[in-house]
């Protein structure tokens, strides 16, 4: 059961050798498509591979990876963006997995995907499709924030792959493709939802309430209903409209379960307007919160811990209770002791002689 890995770059000789030294030895064929570096990308991928191939930038990452998807040989198509690492053990898992593939033969695989801090550990977590069988011809869709919509066997994978990024600028590159691509045709409900989160992170709020609106209206996947209630409630913070900000947020509450990362949003939109006890109640229902990441949630596993641990250490003493407000500190430092704020926090206490070490 052979594996090809299929990858779309641009300009990325800062990052790819690191990419494809982590999966060298697992992956059987290495195809690598280059859509217009004027950098030494190229040549780094020849190092590690002689399929090189040139496909000219059209602004829609789908069509370039169904490119990417067409040169590779194996049973089944693997992507990684040049960005990507397999984390230390983690392609022994994959060469281990392999076993399974042979056995189930499913259509896809899916396993968890880390986006990282900034220091490399990881923030966020969420489940993609990984791996295709290629006899089952899948397409990429999307011009940007690109997927292949799941069909058939589905095999969930132990190995993981992490996000580590890049110092890359890419400035507005995809708000300017949905765009464009929005004054052409209509836009599905999972285009809408990332055509909003790009115009929140542009700055862009107004427009961005009017597009998660317009998505949340629609029929789309509910756990992107989810995710667009708290990019909605970020942009009403921004804009001073903090009443608004928490109705966004109690609305995912319609679309399934509550998340940590939603409920810390709610716990922070109290602090900031002093309702130190609301927002101590929301901090302390993010702690008792499931991981949702299986279900394709942005998984953040610091809203379930350190994060809320952090903020009801603030608010229990702001509330003038400061044995609760201790304990909390206790647990976020057993849990996190290197944490800026859990330092600060332990000075705090010992200058205040409820800490002696």
């Amino acid at each position: 059961m052979t594996v090809s890995l299929c990858m779309i770059v641009k300009n990325e000789q800062e990052v790819l050798a690191r990419c494809l030294e982590s999966i060298k030895n697992t992956a059987d064929e290495i195809v690598i498509v280059d859509t217009g570096s004027d950098d030494d990308t190229p040549q780094i991928a020849r190092k590690f591979t002689d399929l090189v191939y040139f496909y000219p930038w059209r602004d829609d990452f789908a069509s370039a990876r169904n490119y990417a998807f067409s040169k590779g040989t194996g049973d089944y198509l693997m992507w990684l963006d040049a960005d990507d690492v397999l984390p230390e053990g983690e392609a022994e898992k994959l060469t281990a997995f392999r076993k399974d593939l042979e056995e189930r033969k499913p259509d896809f695989v899916e396993c968890p995907y880390e986006m990282t801090d900034g220091q490399g550990n990881p923030a966020t977590v969420f489940t993609r499709e990984r791996l295709f069988r290629r006899e089952a011809n899948f397409q990429w869709i999307g011009r940007v924030h690109e997927c292949i919509a799941p069909r058939g066997e589905r095999l969930s994978a132990p190995f993981r792959i992490r996000h580590l990024g890049s110092s890359k600028p890419r400035g507005a590159r995809n708000l300017h493709i949905y765009e464009r691509w929005a004054a052409e045709e209509t836009l599905s409900p999972r285009d809408l939802f990332y055509y909003g989160r790009e115009l929140y992170y542009n700055r862009l709020y107004t427009p961005a309430i009017a597009v998660l609106n317009e998505m949340l209206a629609g029929d789309g996947w509910y756990v992107n209903k989810i995710e667009a209630c708290k990019v909605l409630a970020l942009c009403h913070r921004e804009r001073g409209e903090r009443e608004f900000a928490v109705r966004a947020l109690l609305r995912s509450f319609s679309y399934g379960h509550p998340r940590a990362s939603v409920l810390c949003e709610l716990g922070k939109c109290f602090a900031e307007g002093a309702k130190h006890d609301l927002a101590a109640y929301w901090y302390e229902r993010a702690l008792e919160c499931a991981d949702r990441s299986a279900e394709g949630d942005f998984e953040e596993p610091s809203c379930r811990g350190i994060v809320p641990l952090i903020e009801l250490t603030c608010c229990y003493y702001a509330l003038g209770d400061k044995a609760r407000a201790f304990e909390y500190h206790k647990r976020a430092e057993e849990l996190s002791p290197s944490h800026p704020a859990v330092r600060h926090n332990r000075e705090f206490f010992r200058t205040i002689g409820m800490l002696s070490y």
